[in-house]
């Protein structure tokens, strides 16, 4: 039975995509998978490759305009079914971290937590996260001031110091930066 693992990264910034991973475990024993949160850059890189030699993977996406379009929830659920849309087979069953599944026709479940308690989760949080740290890397290098190679698009005091300052960008999430620009007062 291929079972897929599917978790998401950048729900929360105020900036960039949500993107999401699908990892089948294909038997492969990778030691070490956890939360990508609760893992050195050093250790989610060394992880990454690892998934990527033994594992089938899958990533997805959802863009700014398709966060300020549909909502986060939403986008972030798109982002899911494209990822796992992404996998070079199909999945038996899928276990998504979080509270709720995406629209499919997958027999799934969704886990609380998952991406500390289930390894499949585990590896696909890793990517997710690489993944999208990659692009905030990428991007700060495309629009200097708003420290997203450290900050990767969050709501940092020095990223929101430099909105208004430099005020925003393209990769900024407009619905997301009028609740936290409200929230302070500007």
């Amino acid at each position: 039975m291929l079972i897929a693992g599917v978790d998401e990264a950048g729900r929360g910034p105020l900036a960039g995509p949500v993107v999401a991973a699908a990892v089948i475990l294909n038997g492969a024993d990778i030691a070490g998978l956890d939360d990508s949160k609760k893992l050195s850059a050093k250790r989610r890189a060394a992880l990454e490759a690892e998934i990527h030699a033994h594992c089938f993977v899958g990533v997805g996406e959802a863009s700014v305009a398709e966060i300020e379009t549909f909502n986060i929830l939403s986008a972030t659920m798109l982002a899911m079914q494209r990822a796992v849309a992404a996998l070079s087979v199909a999945p038996d069953h899928v276990l998504v971290d979080g509270n709720r599944l995406p629209d499919w026709d997958y027999a799934g479940r969704a886990i609380i937590g998952g991406d500390a308690l289930v390894p499949c989760i585990s590896a696909a949080s890793i990517i997710a996260k690489q993944v999208r740290d990659r692009m905030m890397i990428a991007a700060d290098k495309v629009h200097p001031g708003y420290g997203w190679a450290r900050n990767k698009g969050y709501g940092a005091a020095a990223h929101i110091a430099a909105i208004r300052h430099l005020g925003p960008t393209p990769l900024h999430r407009p619905l997301f930066l009028r609740k936290i620009l409200a929230q302070s007062g500007t």
